[in-house]
């Protein structure tokens, strides 16, 4: 912006420096011509009075010498009938005109301009008074004045680029600083904040800034509350299915296992909600660190395939778990992940008929994990509108599309949906273990 403004300043301050410079050095110019001939003028009209009382040569140079030009050799007297007194420049033709009229005329020749006075004398006779006026005398002191002419112009450019150089740095300063709050508060700095100033409309700016930003203060502050408050309130209910279950004797340990697992989960909710946030850390941050930060996928898919084969079983799916033999890390709390591989099986369990069969598939490339939920459903009909609403259709609210591109892109990676080779619907969750300068991933 500065150096916009910069150029900005310079041409305009150059074009009205034009504007006047270039009249007024024609201006000057012409003043030092007309000077010079008016000098020229003068000389000739100090011989106007030794004309009136002689006209012998002798005489004549005598005065001639007492003038400048005379002493230059740049005067000379052409007198009607005898002989010209001087060095003569102007052809004898235009001589002869100049003593015809009664006013003085300007001959140019190379190198300069002559003047030609015409001085009538007793009887019929006359004279003409020829003063030479080189093109030195007619441009005396006209570089001089160019050249403060100039100087001035370029005094005025600078002058006008400092000013417009000062104005926007104010306006680039106040700028930077909104841009570099508006940076902070995006990466989860809340106490950011930034003092307003500048020119009005950026101090409104920054004003409207700090006003969001207590907003969204505030809104995180109840989102905490809220979080906590309906974690707490789930207690009561599951004390009671708790008790519940333990009347069904051991036939009920596989829902007393996920009621247990609910329970941890509802209080890491609740623990992340109370524990007070760190300036530049959000909720989801403090709730994503108290699972960890990598865990092991092929032990998350195994451990979650158990829990929905009983209900598999019942409903006579077929399905099968692939890949997931070795150990394989991914980037992602073991608790996030399990989230995400639930809300997908869940789907799948949701909006196919029972009987149909699905397949998880764990894939392991370099820098990349891929987790790959496909079914022999009736599959989407529209996958890229899918994605693009978080909705996967049927009726789905696509909370569990939602759930699992989040998780995927704060990694880096993506979430894609396509057809599956079971001939139904095929959700693909990549988890980016490396950084990528690009944001496109590559199958590998």
């Amino acid at each position: 912006m500065r150096r916009t403004l910069a150029v900005l300043m310079v041409a305009v301050t150059s074009m009205v420096a034009l504007a006047f410079l270039v009249p007024l050095a024609l201006i000057v110019r012409e003043t030092a011509q007309s000077r010079a001939v008016a000098g020229a003028e003068r000389q000739a009209s100090a011989l106007v009075p030794v004309l009136a009382l002689t006209t012998s040569g002798d005489d004549l140079g005598h005065a001639m010498a007492r003038t400048e030009a005379g002493r230059r050799g740049l005067l000379a007297v052409h007198v009607g009938g005898g002989a010209t007194v001087g060095t003569s420049r102007a052809p004898a033709a235009q001589v002869a005109v100049a003593a015809a009229r009664t006013r003085a005329s300007t001959v140019e020749l190379d190198g300069g301009y002559v003047l030609l006075r015409p001085v009538a004398l007793d009887g019929d006779r006359g004279a003409v008074i020829e003063v030479f006026v080189p093109a030195d005398d007619l441009n005396r002191g006209v570089l001089s004045s160019w050249a403060v002419l100039t100087g001035v112009a370029v005094v005025l450019v600078l002058g006008s680029v400092l000013v417009g150089d000062r104005l926007g740095a104010r306006v680039v300063r106040a700028s930077r600083r909104l841009g570099t709050a508006a940076t902070a508060l995006g990466s989860g700095d809340l106490s950011e904040r930034i003092h307003p100033d500048g020119p009005p409309e950026l101090k409104a700016a920054a004003n409207a800034f700090n006003t969001m930003a207590n907003r969204v203060t505030h809104l995180l502050a109840a989102e905490r509350e809220l979080a906590a408050d309906l974690s707490h309130r789930l207690r009561t209910p599951l004390t009671a299915l708790k008790l519940s279950l333990d009347q069904l004797g051991p036939q009920a340990e596989p829902s007393r296992q996920a009621l247990a697992r609910l329970e941890g989960e509802v209080t890491t909710i609740i623990s992340a909600a109370r524990r007070p946030a760190r300036a530049g850390q959000s909720f989801g941050q403090s709730f994503g660190q108290s699972f960890g930060r990598s865990c092991d996928a092929a032990e998350v898919l195994r451990e979650r395939l158990a829990f929905w084969s009983a209900l598999a079983e019942d409903q006579g799916r077929p399905w099968q778990l692939v890949g997931a033999t070795l150990p394989v890390r991914a980037p992602v709390p073991a608790g996030e992940l399990t989230a995400v591989v639930d809300a997908l099986l869940g789907n799948v369990f949701r909006h196919t008929a029972e009987g149909t069969a699905f397949s998880v598939t764990l894939h392991e490339g370099r820098g990349v994990v891929g987790i790959l939920v496909a079914d022999a459903g009736p599959g989407i009909p529209d996958p890229e509108a899918a994605l693009e609403r978080g909705a996967s259709g049927s009726g789905s609210t696509g909370l569990g599309l939602d759930i699992a591109r989040r998780l995927a892109e704060s990694t880096g990676g993506s979430l894609r949906l396509d057809r599956s080779s079971l001939g139904g619907a095929q959700v693909q969750v990549w988890l980016r273990r490396e950084k990528l300068s690009k944001p496109a991933l590559k199958d590998t």
